[in-house]
């Protein structure tokens, strides 16, 4: 039975590969189970984690099928349209409604040319007008080559067919343009994607969050929103403090030199995984794997909620 995740818990997923880095779709559907069990409300494919930059159509394609057959319609599933002109996100919304995905997320492009608000907007607006699904907006701020300036931001976020947000720019100017949409269209989901400072949005009034640690840390993620709901953020920060160091040790500590590799070395450990590989090419450490089984043993109350119940 899943545990009693409170709503608005979203995990972006990473992606399963077997040895010849095709998509294993049996990885797949215990992604799926694990995610259920855990109650989280959905998740984001093909996202940064989900290394959908680097993949091929036909890998993409794969994990989508795969992801809506064995989810049977139990989580929402966004899918990440984003490319470098707004022809091919329609195309690539298309693609993911034809596929069965609920959501169409946009992010910043990764090649852009004449960089001006005009440009900007038509690069998102064109798309978002022609998409046969619900839109999702990813933030990355700073994080990226391609920065969406603030101004552009806010017209973006009141476009109609925007229903959700990731916002992982840790910025607090980019939270204030998210919260100010949010008054103006009370039905816009705001999800922080900064999983170091779940405590800081959810008190600041974001409705959940969407996680790259997710298909790990929700368990606690949800404990901290239900805290934060409370009224008791001491608590909600002790338990971010608990996540952080979680986190710390599963990505290769505060310079995240394991990341995608140590996050599947953990999940191979958890037996949902078949192995670590990844496109960027990250590799778990000796340390790093220390760490990982340390944190199996300390953390295996929130890494396996429902077996405590």
């Amino acid at each position: 039975m899943p545990v009693d995740t409170p709503p608005n818990v979203w995990s972006a997923t990473p992606t399963p590969f077997n040895k010849s880095f095709d998509v294993c779709r049996m990885s797949t559907r215990r992604l799926i189970e694990h995610h259920v069990r855990l109650g989280v409300s959905g998740l984001f494919l093909l996202g940064t984690c989900g290394e959908g930059a680097w993949m091929t159509d036909r890998q993409r394609t794969d994990l989508v099928e795969a992801a809506v057959k064995y989810n049977q319609g139990r989580l929402k599933l966004a899918v990440q349209v984003t490319d470098n002109s707004s022809a091919r996100i329609i195309d690539n919304m298309r693609w993911a409604e034809a596929l069965g995905a609920d959501i169409a997320v946009i992010a910043p492009p990764t090649f852009f040319m004449r960089p001006t608000e005009q440009h900007f907007l038509s690069h998102y607006v064109d798309a978002m007008d022609r998409s046969p699904l619900p839109v999702g907006i990813y933030d990355r701020g700073t994080y990226g080559p391609v920065v969406v300036p603030d101004a552009v931001m806010a017209k973006l976020y009141a476009h109609e067919r925007v229903i959700l947000i990731k916002d992982s720019s840790g910025n607090p100017d980019r939270r204030a343009i998210a919260l100010a949409a949010r008054e103006k269209r009370p039905e816009l989901l705001l999800l922080n994607g900064d999983e170091f400072i779940c405590d800081d949005y959810m008190a600041a009034g974001y409705d959940g969050l969407l996680l790259g640690g997710g298909i790990f840390n929700g368990y606690m993620a949800g404990q901290i929103m239900t805290s934060v709901q409370a009224g008791d953020l001491k608590a909600a920060a002790r338990i971010q403090k608990r996540m952080n160091k979680l986190m710390w040790d599963v990505y290769g500590g505060k310079k995240i030199s394991c990341w995608l590799a140590g996050l599947k070395h953990l999940l191979v450990e958890m037996g949902i995984f078949k192995n670590t590989l990844n496109y960027p090419g990250y590799e778990v450490s000796a340390s790093c794997a220390k760490a990982i089984a340390a944190a199996l043993q300390r953390e295996a109350d929130a890494l396996f909620p429902w077996k405590a119940k």
